[in-house]
Formats: C-alpha cells, sequence, structure tokens
C-alpha cells in the first residue's frame, strides 16, 4: 500500500539497543499508523552482530527490514540509503530516529501527527523550543549542542532552534525534491544540511517539543572530526545558497 510511515534506523554496534528500540516503535506505530507502516534497520556492517539480530526481527515482524550495507560511509549515507529504499517502495512519510532511546519512540505519534495532520512539511524533534529538554548531559555538552544549532541557524539565516536534531518526520514530496544524492554531509552536519534545504525550497518545518536523553547502553559515536565538518559545512552552504 503507497504512502505509509516509514522508520528509518540507522545502525552501527548497537546490538543492545536493536531489540528493544524495533519492539518499542511497533508498539506505537501500531497505534499512530494503523493502516500499516514500515521499520528499515540500514546496518553498516556491524562487528558487534545488530544486523543478524535485525535480520532475526525482520523473519518475526512483517513490518521490519533489514538494509545491509557493507562500508562504514557515515550517518548521512547510511539515512540516504534508507530514505531511498523507502521512497522507491512508495513512501508517503519518512522519520529519522538514532537508535540508542536518546529519542522515545513514543513521539513517533506526535511528530507523524504534525505532517499527516497538521500543515507542516517537516516535524522535527526539537530540544529547544519550549517543553523541549535535554536529561543527562553535562554542561560542556550543553553548550556544545545548542551553540552549534545557534551558529548554523545565525550564519544560514533559518528560523529554527534545533537545527542540530536528529529525530524527523518528513513528507516523501520533501525529500523527493531536496536531491539527495548530492547531499555532502556525513556526520551530524547531515541534520543542518538536509534541513536547510528543506526550507530553501520552501516547504515548512515544524518544531515538536521532545524530551531527549543521553544513551544507557553502548558508545556514542560522536568523534572530533563529525563536529569539525559541521563547522566547516555550514559556511559552504550559506555560500552555496547565494
Amino acid at each position: 500500500m503507497s504512502g505509509q510511515p516509514w522508520l528509518i534506523l540507522p545502525t552501527f554496534d548497537e546490538a543492545e539497543n536493536i531489540e528493544l528500540i524495533v519492539d518499542a516503535a511497533l508498539a506505537v506505530l501500531r497505534t499512530a499508523a494503523p493502516e500499516g507502516f514500515h521499520i528499515l534497520v540500514v546496518d553498516d556492517d556491524s562487528p558487534d552482530g545488530t544486523g543478524r539480530i535485525a535480520d532475526r526481527l525482520a523473519l518475526a515482524h512483517d513490518e521490519v527490514e533489514v538494509l545491509h550495507r557493507t562500508v562504514r560511509e557515515g550517518l548521512g549515507p547510511a539515512y540516504i540509503a534508507g530514505f531511498q529504499h523507502a521512497l522507491t517502495n512508495d513512501a508517503g512519510f519518512v522519520f529519522e530516529m538514532d537508535s540508542d532511546f536518546s529519542h522515545d519512540p513514543a513521539d513517533l505519534a506526535r511528530l507523524l501527527a504534525a505532517v499527516r495532520d497538521g500543515d507542516a512539511d517537516v516535524a522535527l524533534g526539537s530540544r529547544y523550543v519550549a517543553g523541549g529538554a535535554v536529561r543527562d548531559w553535562g554542561i560542556v555538552r550543553r553548550i556544545i549542542s545548542r551553540g552549534g544549532s545557534l551558529y548554523a541557524a545565525t550564519v544560514l539565516g533559518l528560523p529554527v532552534r534545533d537545527l542540530t536534531g536528529g529525530f524527523k518526520c518528513f513528507r516523501a514530496e520533501v525529500l523527493r525534491a531536496i536531491d539527495l544524492p548530492s547531499v555532502q554531509a556525513h556526520g551530524y552536519a547531515f541534520q543542518v544540511e538536509l534541513t536547510n534545504r528543506t526550507i530553501r525550497r520552501g516547504f515548512r518545518v515544524v518544531e515538536v517539543p521532545i524530551t531527549f536523553r543521553d544513551r544507557l547502553r553502548g558508545k556514542s559515536k560522536m568523534r572530533a572530526r563529525i563536529a569539525l565538518e559541521a563547522i566547516l559545512l555550514v559556511p559552504r552552504l550559506r555560500r552555496r545558497d547565494r
């Protein structure tokens, strides 16, 4: 059936989380999208066996699929591969969400409603609007995160409080319109680039307040080079938009 929601879950070494996050998302989406939905796990050849666990989940649940990638290229390319798979299969809405419970699967219903039932083209789960919050982070990480969003919003002139947020629901036509193959960013700057392209093409982004929590299991994938990519990419995006 066309027009169904697709949830894209990129994974690398998430063996401790993948079954729990898929089960939680299934429970929410079976209520929020009774017409049907899909969950696509995009695994970058995790050495801890995440892909094998995902395959077992796909055998147990008709709604779950797995896309195995043999090269680890980063978050951006993994999402783009998942987005393209969903669009090829007639997705109506496409989610992106972390696989480590830093995003609450219960919020999937609110993001979907904002796009499906409201007038938004993209619903962005935001830590930095009224009602949003961050839990379990120290002051330094809070400053870096919020400062990064403010920096990107200021340089690009975008009216978005949480530009680095990675919990989103897109109308499928947005992803078809923003030329996914030409996206440059591989790390967390990917979130900035996608939102920038969305707004530049005239689509409406609505920030939905969420509470972001630090992962409980596994290791963070954040590295210094990922932050450096974001710092360097934002001015390039501004020059390209002129």
